[in-house]
């Protein structure tokens, strides 16, 4: 009864709310009221919001007006090199007490404690717990440091140059060099052609520390800055630190001008053909320019949702055009939005299948035209208006359960590009005053508006052995131009529900629970297992999946490919009786995701839903399970274009995919189930074999445990778990995978791989073998891991500046064998790659000799715990944990040991595991080097 008195006066207040909504289109969007915002006599900015997902946490950014636009020809690189050296010595954090501080703190480095470099900004991020008050003040002590407090130590930069230059390294390849020659073109006229962030070589390698030093001072000024903070703690509080910290920062004399650069419209069109030996694929990019649109009045946002409709019709029909038997492109996208420089484009795209890049182009084209000359439907609009509507109603139920670092981001742009963030509710309420009001002639006049005959670019980037092939920029823009002759499109849907037949209900027959964590066990009449954990971690979500062993470890090699790709057979082909494009209209509105699939040793689905659709997920699960449908043209070109995209990945392989591919094989032991797909394989794939092998991994039900996380309450999800889980068909047995020799090779393996014409290697040493299985031992592997990722984060990149960023993981499974892996890899100069494994190797032996630094295990136990208290607030990390336990007969109870777990690190552990697993009897080390 409270229930239905809670629902009806929530219903009450939500139409009361709308009824009193009476803001008017001219009006200047207003601020979220949650939000404090303000300006120090300095010029500093700042913006405040309380919100307590996650709780104890908040996310505390320095945004900075300028970026790698402001860099005069000297100082190109020098915006980017800035952010480097802000985490390489502080006032009040010398040299690397900063990052050693905020590691002890709990803080990833890379993942939390990070920054970015663009055009036009630099912002700097920390992700900080908010349980130590004196802790908490003090990273606002950070915020100001880097505000204006860099110590810029000569020493710091010169071991910084080769760090930026590795990142630089690490960048160049086909994109770049492509990028290299379309930047001029896309953004002709303007700095922003000739200013990437990372800069150039030479500059990044000789500036005069008294450049560098320069720049800082110029644009690191508080009137050109802004503190935002979003998270769980008291607003009065923080402005009080805000306050204390950063209003006496100077504002200086004399300072430049912080220049806005625009990208000019050319009124005509601008070609170019770009080709690469590495580029393996063709695609045409297509951009309409536009001045910018700022979400200013509630004009701005009434066109803003206009435009959010029209990409949603227009995305919807170039991906039906892929449901045909011959598809015209590999990819298509027609989309408009923002882009640079005080410009939106409308952003035309077509990966085209090989030889038909005319075919490709002009099928966006097409479709661009039909719009323009017939518009689009009402039937169209209606399910945009809805999907649309349906995703603000779900920002507004999780407003509460909204993560904090959402709202940051919005408020470094509310800084940056001088706009509001709007409340939440003001936003659904907004969007049900003026979203119906929003006619099709009003769309329609508005695609005219886009598509427009001057102020164009047009991009054609292949590969360099079809360059004969190609068309010249002139025939390009010809084809531009040419008229299409189109007819009207025409939406068709099917009004039907998604079951035929009510499926005859099943009974729980038996119920157990486990209140330690919240678990409840049911099993069906039909053997099925059902495991629920009702979360209030968010407020419309439930997730579910199901798992059962097998997979396509069940089938030879004969019949590999057709397993491992019954279930892309099963998707493009429909469900029930819908094809995938009448299922993608019966869904509007609704919030319901169900996929099944076919892995190595499983087979299972994985699916979540608002909470009002979980009956119709259920749905989709029931009849995905108990119904075939073959769509023998979607499947065909499902199959055309994956034939394509492999023969051109293999017809041009990119040095990644050499380096990948020999990885594979070599970690498998060369394993003929593990090759490299082929063109020979994709034409000898049987469509309805393939259908045939997937329903029948699903055929026994009693065979899968199927796990549920959400805000569900047992009352209204059993009685569907009963009608469409306990109606599914069952049959005596149980099946498990079967293993193959496919394990890492023992001993030790050095390969080399020669691929790619830059200079730059990838290292990736890999440490394996097998252990006990006990849940300890796999914990204290992957914490060996973590901890040496830390080691070498210190010595690979900033004490030998070689690196940019050393990658170290390390996992531990006990099915279907107890095997683990640990792997080291980065990115370096082919003339480091000796130096930089040695290094290595002589930190792994330190850990053999004398066990980890006491001071990387107090990070990693501080990183670990923080990310432990997050886990355990997720639905996500309850549905893998539960689903796996039970698939493997693990008790589910050990979910909860991770801060267990972390109490058996020490240095004594670290060193006897260490000594054991990376003895160095079975290393993989494959190197990619540069063709010679």
């Amino acid at each position: 009864m409270k229930k239905l008195i809670s629902l009806t006066l929530f219903c009450f207040i939500s139409i009361a709310s709308f009824a009193q909504f009476d803001f008017k289109l001219d009006q200047k969007l207003p601020m979220d009221p949650a939000v404090k915002e303000g300006t120090l006599a300095n010029g500093m900015k700042y913006y405040i919001r309380k919100n307590v997902e996650p709780k104890n946490r908040a996310n505390l950014y320095l945004a900075v007006n300028a970026g790698s636009i402001l860099e005069t020809d000297e100082e190109q690189g020098l915006a980017h090199f800035m952010e480097h050296m802000q985490f390489n010595g502080t006032k009040n954090f010398p040299k690397n007490e900063l990052v050693s501080f905020l590691q002890k703190s709990g803080l990833k480095f890379g993942a939390d404690l990070n920054a970015y470099t663009s055009f036009d900004e630099t912002v700097y991020q920390l992700p900080v717990p908010t349980d130590t008050l004196e802790k908490f003040e003090k990273y606002f002590l950070v915020l100001s440091d880097w505000a204006n407090k860099a110590t810029l130590d000569h020493e710091e930069i010169d071991k910084e140059r080769g760090v930026v230059l590795e990142e630089s390294r690490l960048g160049k390849g086909a994109q770049s060099r492509i990028r290299d020659q379309l930047f001029p073109v896309v953004l002709k006229g303007s700095k922003y052609a000739e200013r990437l962030p990372i800069g150039k070589d030479e500059i990044l390698q000789n500036f005069k520390y008294e450049t560098l030093e320069a720049f800082y001072k110029k644009w690191y000024r508080p009137d050109l800055q802004a503190v935002v903070a979003v998270g769980d703690f008291d607003v009065d509080q923080v402005e009080g630190f805000i306050k204390k910290y950063f209003g006496s920062i100077p504002t200086g004399t004399k300072m430049p001008k912080r220049e806005e650069f625009a990208i000019p419209m050319s009124g005509g069109t601008d070609a170019k053909i770009i080709t690469d030996k590495e580029q393996p694929y063709t695609l045409v990019q297509l951009y309409y320019k536009h001045p910018e649109l700022k979400e200013i009045t509630g004009a701005d946002r009434r066109k803003s949702m206009s435009v959010s409709l029209f990409n949603s019709m227009m995305g919807a029909r170039l991906q039906e055009l892929l449901q045909k038997a011959d598809p015209p492109y590999q990819f298509g996208v027609s989309s408009y939005g923002g882009f640079l420089g005080g410009l939106d484009a409308l952003t035309v795209i077509a990966v085209a299948k090989n030889g038909e890049v005319e075919k490709a182009l002009k099928a966006v084209l097409e479709e661009n035209e039909r719009a323009k000359e017939f518009g689009f439907t009402q039937t169209e609009l209606d399910r945009a208006k809805t999907q649309y509507l349906t995703g603000r109603e779900k920002q507004y139920k999780e407003r509460d359960k909204t993560n904090s670092a959402s709202f940051t981001q919005e408020l470094v742009q509310c800084y940056l590009n001088n706009v509001v963030m709007t409340d939440i509710g003001f936003d659904l309420d907004f969007a049900k005053a003026y979203l119906d009001g929003i006619t099709l002639d009003e769309i329609n006049t508005m695609v005219k508006s886009f598509i427009t005959d001057g102020n164009r670019v047009a991009v054609l980037v292949a590969p360099e052995k079809d360059k004969e092939n190609l068309p010249s920029e002139e025939q390009l823009i010809e084809w531009i131009n040419e008229k299409k002759e189109v007819i009207a499109y025409v939406d068709e849907t099917l009004d039907q529900p998604l079951l035929a037949n009510e499926p005859t209900p099943g009974k729980v027959v038996s119920r157990t629970t486990k209140p330690a964590i919240g678990v409840t066990e049911l099993t069906l009449s039909n053997g099925v297992k059902v495991i629920l954990k009702s979360t209030d971690f968010k407020n419309d979500e439930i997730q579910f999946r199901a798992l059962s062993k097998g997979g396509s470890s069940l089938y030879g090699l004969a019949e590999l490919d057709d397993a491992s790709f019954g279930s892309a057979v099963a998707s493009v082909s429909g469900l029930g009786d819908f094809s995938a494009t009448q299922l993608q209209k019966y869904m509007t509105g609704k919030i319901a995701r169900v996929n099944a699939f076919v892995g190595n040793k499983t087979e299972g689905i994985i699916g979540s839903s608002s909470v009002k659709d979980i009956e119709t997920a259920l749905q989709m699960l029931h009849v995905r399970l108990t119904t075939k449908r073959l769509d023998e043209a979607a499947v065909a070109g499902f199959i055309a274009n994956q034939r394509d995209f492999i023969k051109s990945m293999n017809e041009t392989p990119t040095p990644e995919k050499v380096f990948g591919d020999t990885l594979t094989a070599v970690m498998s032991n060369y394993s003929p189930r593990s090759l490299p797909m082929t063109v020979e394989r994709i034409d000898g794939m049987n469509p309805s074999k393939a259908l045939d092998i997937f329903a029948d991994r699903f055929a026994d039900a009693d065979d899968f445990v199927y796990t549920f996380v959400g805000n569900f309450t047992e009352e209204m999800l059993v009685p569907l778990l009963e009608k469409y889980i306990g109606s599914l068909p069952s049959k005596p047995g149980k099946e498990d995978y079967k293993m193959y020799d496919d394990n890492p090779p023992s001993g030790v393996i050095n390969k080399v791989v020669r691929k790619g014409s830059e200079d730059k290697a990838t290292v990736a040493i890999y440490f394996t073998g097998k252990y006990n299985g006990k849940k300890a031992k796999g914990a204290q592997i992957e914490a060996l891991g973590d901890i040496l990722g830390l080691k070498l984060i210190e010595k690979l990149r900033e004490e030998e500046g070689g690196v940019y960023s050393p990658r170290v993981s390390a996992s531990a499974q006990d099915k279907p064998e107890s095997t683990y892996q640990l792997n080291v890899s980065f990115g370096c100069s082919p003339a480091n790659v000796d130096k930089l494994v040695g290094i290595t190797m002589e930190e792994i032996n330190k850990l053999k000799t004398n066990g980890a630094d006491p001071s990387d295990i107090q990070k990693y136990k501080a990183e670990e715990l923080l990310d432990i208290q997050e886990q355990m607030k997720s639905n996500g990390f309850w549905l893998s944990g539960l689903s796996n336990a039970y698939l493997n007969e693990k008790e589910p109870a050990k979910i909860l040991e991770g801060e267990k777990m972390l109490e058996l690190i020490s240095v004594k552990s670290t060193k006897k595991t260490a000594k054991k697993y990376l003895s160095g009897k079975n290393v993989i080390k494959v190197v990619l080097l540069p063709e010679e």
